[in-house]
This record gives structure tokens, C-alpha cells and sequence, in this order.
């Protein structure tokens, strides 16, 4: 990550005053830096978004409904990353827990049929003879998918998040918080997210047609299913406003409690994470990452057999592959990192001024497909610059899959879609989220395409944009770096996108430091400048910083922790920023 230029204190959005007395004084104020007026830091589930408002529910849960009622054969059709996993499983429990006596999923191989409900996973999907086809976190540009869909007499129910085009497809349902006119209040959930309101409106219409009671069967607790909820939420990265706040924090509440899926359990014991203990940031970047290998390099349906696995022993396996790939995945990213870093360094060499572009786009014909998120990331932390990084799409490189990563300032999809619209043709496929997205592109066409992002990206960012600044929670004092505060901040929240972690800033001097990890990491010894108790801390990946030079008095910013080691808790500084006090 380069050195921000700046740091600068959150300003306070609510009124401290009217948070609940009993919370910590510090949490008050990380609250009241986050919450819009009036908000509140309720997070039970009574306080979760009722069903009313959500557009196309009712539609969604008749035909569900019915299918059920005939014992129709129901297909899901999910993505291949963790929220379309989570999506997936929580759907087949869920609709099984209901009755549904022939329910199966199938997930496209990324590598041979791309994103989404295609007229190819279409064909594929025919042999299973499906009545209904229900799309999870995909489906909402599947136009030409809808439409083989319904030539062969498929009903099709859409359940998506990602952000609509001009054309809508022609589906039995559809249902998708950011369609326009739609009045639920949460703009911000996840496709797990639409997944658990389309089963909870299902079950209460099944309640209502007494259906579980002439089967015999218990209601069931969706409740049960916010593990998966709070994965999926976290794994996808959407902003945590209030309503998933109450999914992902219920969630965890339930994974501490054991009360999860064995899967996630063992991807989590995997991981060295305590599942007691386990926080947002276990699941973002633990358990999301493993599940994501499979998507990323194989196959998600070994992600979602590991979810959907019923005992431990039958998770273990499954998760011990996911981990497996995880530990690829790594290796591959990290070639790719070093070679994308080269291209960026021939880049600045070439531009007069030796500066970067607004905008950076890398492409490169050796790279794997399947990483390429994980690398627009990297460089875009890196750089602090949108990034799009591509990579071919099959064995002869005529077509290009580029994934986006964008910064605070610039809308990634609207940018794909201005450049779409002045350049006909051009982009074929695209799709996304403010800060994500993905696009297909003519191998041919890539000069043309960069120069014109690059000019959208230049129309639509000004230069404050493209500084780097570090928002940080003020200070704590000496006596306030103490194990109870740092147990508080983990277990508070939950913190994510939209709702970030705390991270404060202060003086601390250096009485003594090393290298570890091979010489990339810096372990640390700190002493607040005001004085009190020597402090662990770590500050990753020091030495490409050129943090490992620095000694004396340094100004920080950091987290604190809750270092668990051999039994033993102690407070410890997360650095994420470093530099010296002149």
C-alpha cells in the first residue's frame, strides 16, 4: 500500500448523547462516526427489515410455492464466487426444509461457460428436465438466457443485487432490491441476502396455505440459516448498512454459539480461527477466501458441497480442498502480483511526467482468469487508482474476461456503461457494482478500450479523488490500550464495507523491532508517547513499505487487537501505517 498523504479524523455523523449510556465511551464515539442521525446500534433480529417492500416477492413465492405444491423440479442456478455459494446452499436447505421433494443446483464452470443464466447453462440444465430455474446472485442482464429459458417452457424466477441494465429479462419473477421503483428500503443486500427474503416470504405463504401442517412438517427457523446470510454478506464485500448489520451480526452470534453449518466450522478451524471468538474479519478473509478458490480455480460446487455437508466428517474433506486451492491460489496471485507490478513500473517509465494515469488497466496473456479480481485489489490498494485487470478468456486469447476494482469517487459500472455507449459494440458484456465489476472484450480491441476508460475515468474523477487519505478514529490514550477495550472493538459492530473497522492514529516511539515472515513483516515494541506499558505490535508486508528503516518516534495508524497465542490473550497493535515524527 503506498503512504497516504494525509490523515484525517472521521467526523462524527450522530450525536454521541443519544447512543446507549451503558456503551463504552470510545464506542460511542466509533458509533457515532458511522451511524446516520437517529439510526440506532440495535442489531437483534426483531429489528430486521420486514419482507413488504422488496418487489416481486408475492410473484416469487407463488411460483415457488406452486412447484412445490406439484412436486416440480426446481434448478438453482448460482454464481461462482461466495455469495452465489452461500446463495445456493441456503436456498437448496431452505426450499428442502419446505418440502421441495426434487430441488438441485447447478453452478457454471467460469472457465468453459462464463457468468450467469446463458442460453449455454440453459442447454446444459435441459437433460434435468426442470420446471422452474431460479437464478441466485445472477440473472438480472440474462436476456438471451430468459429467453432460451422460456422456449423450452422453462419458468425462470431472477434473484439478483447487481445493478440492472436499460432491458430487463422476460422471467416468471424477479426480484432485486436496486430494480427501479423498487421501495425496500436496503439497496445494499447481497445475493445471499435476496436468497433469505425470497424463502422467508415463500414460508409465510406456505404458512398461510397450511401446507406444513397437512405434511406434517415443522416451520422452519430461517433464523438457522444466517450463518450462511453473514458469509455471503461479508464474502461480497457490500456496504453494512443497518439491515445487514442485523443479518451479519445474527449471523455471527450464531456461529459463536456453534450453531453453523459444520462446513464453516472447519473452514474456520482451518483457517486457526476460533469460532467462539470469530468476527466479520474471520469470515472476509478467512473463510470467504477458501471458499472462493473453488470458483477461483476448479469448481464451486465443491464450495457449496462443503456448505451443504450435514457432520463434520463430511465437511472435513471437502474443506481441506478448499484449503488446498486457497494455498494455489496464493501462489498464483502472488506470480501475477510481481508481474503486474512490472507492468505498472514500464508504464510510469513511458508517461513524460513519470506519474500514473487517473485510470490503470493491465493485461497480460499468461495470466489465469480466475485471479484476476484478487489482482485489480492488490494494485488498486497498491496504487490507489480504479484498476482493471484482464485476462484471456479461452486457449486462444481472442477474447479478454477483465475484472474492475474501483475507488471512492467513481462508479465502476456506470463508468463501463459510459464507455459502452460512446463506443458501440465495444464491450460486449458487462456488469457490477459502484466499486466491482466485470466485462468481456475483443482481444483486438483492448488499445481502444483502454484509452477510452481512460478518458471516462479522467471526465469523471478530480484530483482530490486520487489522493490517498487515511480516515482514522482519533487517539487513544495509554490507560485505553488495554485488552478489555480491544475484546469490545472485536466483538462489536459488525465492521465492514460501509461501516469500517476502527482505526485510530498516534505517536508511539520504537524501543525495538525486527524482521519476520522471511523479512517482510515488522514486529514491533511500542510505548504511547504520553508514556504507560510497552505494547506488542505487527505491522505486514513492512518491508515493501519501507516502514523496516524507521526508528525513534514514529506517528501510526492502527488497530487493536486481541493477539490469541498458546492460550494466552494480549493486547496487540494491527499497523497500517507508518511514518516518521520530524
Amino acid at each position: 500500500m503506498s503512504t497516504p498523504r494525509r490523515i484525517q479524523r472521521r467526523a462524527l455523523r450522530a450525536d454521541p448523547r443519544e447512543l446507549p449510556g451503558e456503551l463504552h465511551p470510545v464506542l460511542r464515539r466509533l458509533y457515532a462516526a458511522r451511524l446516520q442521525p437517529g439510526e440506532g446500534v440495535d442489531t437483534r433480529l426483531a429489528s430486521l427489515l420486514p419482507t413488504a417492500g422488496l418487489h416481486g416477492l408475492e410473484a416469487a413465492s407463488a411460483l415457488l410455492a406452486e412447484a412445490i405444491q406439484a412436486d416440480q423440479r426446481i434448478l438453482i442456478v448460482g454464481d461462482f464466487d461466495a455469495d452465489g455459494a452461500t446463495s445456493c446452499a441456503l436456498s437448496m436447505l431452505a426450499l428442502r426444509a419446505m418440502g421441495a421433494g426434487r430441488v438441485d443446483y447447478l453452478v457454471p464452470n467460469r472457465f468453459e461457460y462464463g457468468y450467469g443464466l446463458t442460453p449455454e447453462i440453459v442447454e446444459l440444465a435441459a437433460p434435468r428436465e426442470p420446471h422452474v430455474i431460479m437464478t441466485v446472485d445472477n440473472g438480472i442482464s440474462s436476456i438471451e438466457g430468459v429467453a432460451a429459458a422460456n422456449a423450452r417452457g422453462i419458468r425462470v424466477l431472477v434473484t439478483d443485487h447487481h445493478l440492472p441494465g436499460a432491458e430487463l429479462p422476460e422471467a416468471a419473477a424477479i426480484v432485486n432490491p436496486n430494480l427501479q421503483g423498487d421501495q425496500f428500503p436496503s439497496k445494499a443486500l447481497a445475493g445471499v441476502g435476496v436468497a433469505f427474503y425470497v424463502m422467508a416470504a415463500l414460508r409465510a405463504r406456505l404458512r398461510a396455505l397450511g401446507w406444513f401442517d397437512a405434511r406434517g412438517l415443522s416451520t422452519p427457523n430461517l433464523a438457522d440459516y444466517l450463518d450462511l446470510v453473514a458469509l455471503g454478506s461479508v464474502a461480497d464485500v457490500v456496504p453494512l448498512d443497518r439491515n445487514n448489520r442485523v443479518l451479519v451480526a445474527q449471523g455471527l452470534e450464531r456461529i459463536r454459539a456453534g450453531r453453523c453449518r459444520p462446513g464453516i466450522s472447519a473452514l474456520l478451524e482451518l483457517a486457526g480461527r476460533q469460532r467462539s471468538r470469530v468476527s466479520a474479519t474471520d469470515l472476509g478473509f478467512a473463510v470467504g477466501p477458501r471458499l472462493n478458490a473453488a470458483g477461483r480455480l476448479e469448481d464451486m460446487a465443491l464450495g457449496i458441497e462443503c456448505l451443504l455437508a450435514d457432520s463434520p466428517d463430511a465437511a472435513a474433506p471437502l474443506a481441506e480442498r478448499l484449503d488446498e486451492l486457497n494455498r494455489q491460489r496464493r501462489e498464483i496471485e502472488a506470480q501475477m502480483q510481481g508481474e503486474a507490478l512490472g507492468h505498472v513500473e514500464g508504464l510510469i517509465a513511458e508517461l513524460a511526467q513519470g506519474e500514473l494515469p487517473d485510470a490503470l488497466c493491465l493485461m497480460d496473456q499468461s495470466w489465469h482468469q480466475g485471479v484476476i479480481g484478487l489482482l485489480a485489489s492488490r494494485i488498486k490498494e497498491r496504487f490507489h487508482r480504479p484498476v482493471l485487470v484482464f485476462a484471456p478468456a479461452d486457449e486462444r486469447g481472442e477474447t479478454l474476461k477483465g475484472s474492475a476494482r474501483s475507488i471512492p469517487g467513481l462508479h465502476v459500472r456506470d463508468a463501463l456503461e459510459r464507455v459502452a455507449t460512446l463506443n458501440p459494440g465495444l464491450v460486449p458484456r458487462f456488469g457490477g457494482h459502484a466499486m466491482a465489476a466485470g466485462l468481456s472484450l475483443a482481444r483486438a480491441d483492448y488499445p481502444r478500450f483502454v484509452a477510452a476508460f481512460q478518458a471516462v475515468v479522467g471526465e469523471s474523477l478530480d484530483g482530490d479523488a486520487l489522493e490517498r487519505v487515511l480516515y482514522t478514529d482519533g487517539e487513544l490514550m495509554p490507560d485505553e490500550l488495554n485488552l478489555e477495550l480491544a475484546g469490545l472493538l472485536r466483538d462489536a459492530g459488525p465492521w465492514g464495507q460501509g461501516f469500517p473497522e476502527p482505526l485510530f492514529d498516534g505517536r508511539f516511539d520504537i524501543v525495538d523491532a525486527r524482521l519476520v515472515g522471511g523479512g517482510k513483516h515488522l514486529k514491533l515494541r511500542l510505548r504511547h508517547e504520553q508514556g504507560g506499558a510497552v505494547i506488542d505490535a505487527i505491522a505486514f508486508r513492512a518491508a515493501e513499505q519501507g516502514w523496516a528503516e524507521l526508528d525513534g518516534r514514529v506517528r501510526l495508524g492502527y488497530r487493536l487487537d486481541v493477539n490469541s497465542f498458546r492460550g494466552r490473550d494480549s493486547v496487540q497493535l494491527i499497523v497500517e501505517h507508518m511514518e516518521p515524527v520530524g
